[in-house]
């Protein structure tokens, strides 16, 4: 839409982001609907819940699915909640580290920038390489395909090139892929929950789906294992920023976007919790179910048969590419953002947008980043955990950076027309508190013995993404330019050592 046909409200909120000390590029085409959608197809309980299903039957077992679901579910809203605060305040593309810089200086928005990256690009890798374990199933119960690491990895990159190619169309084509997402993720469990009730003959019981404890992990200790289980659930609620991310291409951002990001994981809560259940009910043999190399389709192949099965996948893969789809827009947003304030190497080049109002180049190095994170799938057994591993440790701390910041404000920040009023407080801390746990979780090792085939490299990747954003920082940190805009307390902020 040309600047010169912009509607009033669109004007308004142009003129809101020129008061965050940001010229208009990108175009608002994206209504509150689609907004809440960009979040929810990247939670996606279709791609979280089914691609680390069967770690979850290892690392506790259907009681620490569900009831894991259940309690980090109710954690990741109040953390939602306490960031839509902060995004209503603070609608850009660059979200969470333009949140943190303002609200606590340079240092924080460069260290939170940086978390961010690494989560936004290994949600991708996640994503993708989960869509492509799914489709190599399809192809092995329809052609024979070995699903060697080989065949996953051809098959996603051609999911990530795919995924470029449906984002350079332009954000109109992204808002309306992503609003079918919502039906196809809601109409898609009902049918696959539906279809397992009423076609198995067998169901196991309520004690089974609730309390039955597994471990495969070869640790010996049911805390342990249950606090690594939570990582199913984990990592399926995260990504919604993107509600944030998509705020400078969305209408009545101050409003919409924090919607959209609380929205998208109560909704996200309930409708994985049936997806989940169904699932488990329809377990026939778990034995074979925890050996398969996609769990989810030894489910349906077990309970329907080839046909059904090859039926429900493509109901499954359908929503993952979704979901893909989602999160390339999102990581995409959030390096053309963070190039634009000049905090990558070769900024010049990924912050340019194309004639459709789309940062094209930032696309491009999106997926061709997350290619790379997923290149150790070739040799690592453990590789697909480590990579959603590595998605929680960059996304989840960065959640919880401007939430810090905003508690330390106190009075002194002004929130914008969503906010929690008195309960700001209490949620924030709340959420705080969670994050430092779930940071301490994501980090340990999942399996033993640990060796280099099954070593957790999600710290090591963490702890090299800082020593870059650090050493990138005494090389070109003075280049960081993110505006500060009628904030007299940032003067004194701009030269504080964090």
């Amino acid at each position: 839409m040309p600047v010169s046909h912009r509607t009033a409200p669109a004007r308004g909120e142009d003129d809101h982001l020129r008061s965050l000390g940001y010229e208009p590029e990108l175009t608002r085409r994206m209504g509150p609907f689609g907004n809440f959608a960009v979040s929810f197809s990247v939670i996606s309980v279709l791609s979280g819940c089914m691609t680390l299903f069967g770690f979850g039957l290892l690392t506790g077992g259907p009681a620490v699915m569900m009831w894991g679901w259940v309690g980090v579910g109710g954690a990741v809203l109040l953390v939602g909640m306490a960031l839509a605060e902060v995004t209503s305040a603070y609608p850009t593309s660059g979200a969470l580290y333009f949140m943190a810089h303002r609200l606590g200086g340079p240092r924080w928005g460069w260290v939170t920038g940086w978390l961010n990256l690494l989560g936004g690009i290994a949600g991708i890798a996640g994503i993708d390489y989960g869509a492509a374990s799914f489709v190599a199933a399809l192809a092995g119960l329809q052609w024979g395909v070995e699903p060697t690491p080989g065949v996953v990895l051809g098959i996603f990159a051609a999911v990530l090139v795919l995924h470029a190619l449906v984002n350079l169309r332009g954000v109109h084509v992204v808002s309306v892929l992503n609003s079918v997402s919502v039906w196809w993720h809601l109409l898609g469990v009902l049918v696959i929950v539906g279809v397992l009730w009423v076609v198995p003959s067998h169901h196991q019981s309520a004690s089974f789906v609730f309390g039955h404890f597994a471990n495969g992990t070869g640790w010996t200790n049911p805390l342990y294992v249950s606090a690594i289980g939570v990582l199913l659930s984990q990592y399926t609620f995260s990504g919604y920023d993107a509600s944030a991310h998509l705020s400078e291409e969305t209408t009545d951002a101050q409003l919409a976007a924090p919607r959209g990001i609380v929205r998208s994981i109560w909704v996200s809560l309930l409708v994985g919790g049936v997806l989940l259940a169904g699932l488990l009910f329809a377990v026939q043999d778990y034995d074979r179910t925890v050996g398969a190399a996609v769990p989810p389709a030894q489910i349906f192949l077990d309970a329907l048969g080839d046909t059904g099965a090859k039926l429900l996948l493509l109901v499954v893969i359908g929503a993952q590419l979704f979901c893909g789809s989602a999160q390339t827009a999102a990581a995409s947003r959030m390096i053309f953002a963070f190039s634009r304030d000049n905090a990558l190497p070769g900024s010049a080049l990924w912050r340019r947008v194309s004639g459709n109002g789309t940062p094209a180049r930032a696309v491009w190095l999106a997926v061709g980043a997350a290619f790379v994170l997923a290149l150790p799938s070739l040799w690592s057994t453990a590789a697909y955990g480590a990579v959603t591993a590595v998605n929680v440790i960059g996304m989840t701390p960065a959640y919880a950076i401007p939430v810090f910041l905003r508690l330390r404000k106190g009075g002194r920040f002004r929130p914008g027309p969503w906010h929690l009023g008195r309960w700001s407080r209490p949620v924030g801390v709340l959420a705080v508190g969670w994050v430092a746990v779930v940071t301490v979780l994501v980090c340990l090792p999942q399996t033993s013995p640990v060796t280099a085939e099954t070593f957790n490299y999600a710290p090591v990747t963490l702890v090299v993404v800082l020593v870059m954003s650090a050493l990138w920082w005494r090389m070109a940190g003075r280049k960081y330019s993110v505006p500060v805009v009628d904030d007299p307390q940032m003067a004194a902020l701009e030269e504080q050592v964090v």
